[in-house]
C-alpha cells in the first residue's frame, strides 16, 4: 500500500544518495580532466536557469522540506553557502539525516493537513499533504535532480539513468 511516508522519504533518499554518487563521478571527471571544479558547478543548461549548485540545493530543500511540513516539524533551514563538491555532499548528508528523524508515523494519515506555501503573500497557495507531495513536492524535487544530471551530462560527464536512480 502506497502512503504519503513510503511516497516520499524513501524516494527522496533514494534519488539523494544517488545524487551523491553522480557529485564524486563529476567531481572525479573534473579532476581527471584538468576542469576547474567551478566550471561544472556554475555550470546551467541556458542562461536564465540556476546553475548546478544551486539545483542541488534547491533539491536537498524541497527533500527536508517536504517530509517535515507533512510531519508538522519545524522545517531546517540551510545557508545557501555551498561552492564545492566537498560542501554540497555535506549538505546531501545533512538531509539525508534530517530524514533518517522522520518516521511514517509522523506522515502517514496526513492526506487532508493543509500546507500553506508563501503565507502572507500575494503568491500564497493552499494545498492539502497529498497534494503538496504530489502535485508540487516531488514535481520539484525530481526537476532539480534532473536539471543537475541534465547539467552534468551536458559537460560529458559520463553518467547514465542507472546513476540518476540509484539502488532500489
Amino acid at each position: 500500500m502506497t502512503t504519503l511516508y513510503t511516497a516520499s522519504v524513501p524516494v527522496f533518499k533514494q534519488l539523494l544518495t544517488a545524487l551523491k554518487n553522480v557529485l564524486t563521478i563529476a567531481e572525479t571527471y573534473a579532476t581527471d580532466k584538468k576542469i576547474d571544479p567551478k566550471v561544472l558547478l556554475q555550470s546551467r543548461l541556458y542562461p536564465d536557469m540556476f546553475p548546478l549548485v544551486r539545483q542541488v540545493q534547491i533539491a536537498a530543500d524541497f527533500a527536508k522540506s517536504v517530509p517535515s511540513r507533512l510531519a508538522s516539524i519545524e522545517v531546517p533551514a540551510y545557508e545557501d553557502i555551498e561552492q564545492t563538491f566537498a560542501e554540497l555532499q555535506t549538505r546531501i548528508d545533512n538531509t539525508l539525516r534530517i530524514l533518517d528523524g522522520i518516521t511514517a508515523n509522523q506522515i502517514d494519515g496526513k492526506e487532508s493537513l493543509e500546507i500553506v506555501l508563501r503565507p502572507g503573500t500575494p503568491k500564497e497557495k493552499k494545498l492539502n499533504g497529498e497534494t503538496y507531495l504530489l502535485n508540487y513536492g516531488l514535481p520539484q524535487f525530481f526537476f532539480h535532480v534532473t536539471t543537475t544530471y541534465a547539467i552534468l551530462r551536458n559537460n560529458g560527464v559520463e553518467i547514465g539513468k542507472r546513476d540518476f536512480m540509484g539502488a532500489y
